[in-house]
């Protein structure tokens, strides 16, 4: 057999595995099943979403969207554990603003009401609290939505770590859009609205023990506005997504997955700033695998590229925004890296969990 038949049948016998009924194995609950990778999305696909399957929750976007009487409204929740709560660019509070408006962003609906509950820590300093709901309250106020109920929680010492925060959001689409990671067709082109991995490295930084000399700040943003100007450019877009767990890997493995395309790349069109990509070479983890909190990865059909990437340049947080790959036909549900030396590689979900507790 020769060395490209070869390399196809293995190819293709790692596709039918990834179609396989997902299982759980593990006994107990380790640090990679909240990864945002493949242990999460197993844990997903096997115990959760067949115990509470519906309509809704069977399409696995990062968002629920429902008719309510003439109007459509969007719905998520997310929680917020991140280690530490302080780091170059933000803290907890704004991160847990940004996340939430940002999942609700990518289906196109402008957010308009949050929810905070706060998970405190016996014994947590009263200024480190006042700094995280100022922060909260600031990042609410950019964004442009309101924190309309809570909820607070206090645990004996030592059973958390500071503080957590949960949040819940609502938002309402405006405009007549079905924006769905099932929806990318092949010839669509897939863009980034800007350098990836700033976020994971601003976070792993602040932790310390790493001797990382660093100048990065976490990307943490409300990406909303850029979404709404990509739709009214663009007239049609297949789907976004914000990249955040599992870095811009997962989320494209989830697309290609839930399209049944498959998805490739270009290693060197991906942006990636040169001290992160240092940073990532010392750490020995692939800056795709790196998480983001204030970027945008959009799929829409060849002809509205131009059209998308004006939109986004035209918008301070998508200056860098560039085209890094297309959808194929096949094999379907994976994503190829084209390198750099001319070679191709696959691009699974990220596996285990390097960078445990980034958001």
């Amino acid at each position: 057999m020769s060395d490209a038949s070869d390399a196809l049948d293995r190819i293709e016998k790692f596709r039918k595995s990834r179609k396989a009924h997902p299982v759980v194995t593990d006994k107990r609950i380790t640090m990679s099943h909240g990864s945002g990778g493949k242990a999460t999305h197993q844990l997903i696909e096997a115990m959760l979403l067949p115990a509470l399957s519906n309509p809704l929750l069977d399409a696995l976007e990062d968002q629920a969207v429902f008719q309510v009487d003439s109007g459509r409204l969007a719905f998520t929740t997310d929680s917020y554990v991140v280690d530490p709560i302080f780091f170059p660019g933000g803290d907890i509070g704004m991160l847990a603003v940004n996340g939430t408006v940002n999942d609700l962003a990518t289906c196109g609906a402008d957010p308009l009401y949050l929810s905070l509950a706060l998970i405190l820590e016996e014994g947590l300093e009263m200024d480190v609290l006042r700094k995280i709901v100022d922060s909260v309250a600031e990042a609410a106020r950019l964004a442009g939505v309101s924190v309309v109920t809570g909820d607070t929680k206090v645990v004996p010492r030592g059973k958390a770590d500071k503080l957590y925060i949960n949040t819940a959001g609502v938002g309402v689409l405006r405009m007549p859009v079905s924006l769905s990671i099932g929806n990318a067709r092949p010839g669509d082109s897939v863009l980034m609205s800007g350098p990836i991995g700033d976020h994971g490295i601003a976070v792993m930084a602040a932790r310390g023990g790493l001797e990382l000399d660093l100048d990065t700040e976490s990307d943490s943003a409300p990406i909303h506005h850029m979404v709404q100007a990509v739709l009214h450019a663009a007239k049609e877009v297949r789907c976004f997504k914000d990249p955040t767990r599992g870095g811009v890997a997962s989320s494209l493995n989830e697309i290609a997955s839930r399209s049944g395309v498959c998805i490739a790349i270009d290693e060197l069109a991906v942006p990636v700033r040169a001290e992160v990509r240092g940073a990532c070479e010392i750490l020995g983890i692939d800056p795709l695998y790196m998480a983001n909190e204030g970027r945008l990865l959009c799929v829409v059909p060849r002809h509205f590229e131009d059209a998308a990437l004006d939109a986004m340049r035209g918008l301070e947080l998508g200056v860098g925004a560039c085209r890094i790959g297309e959808v194929l036909p096949e094999p379907s549900g994976m994503v190829f890296v084209r390198t750099q030396i001319g070679g191709t590689r696959v691009l699974d979900m990220l596996t285990g969990d390097p960078l445990p507790r980034i958001c």
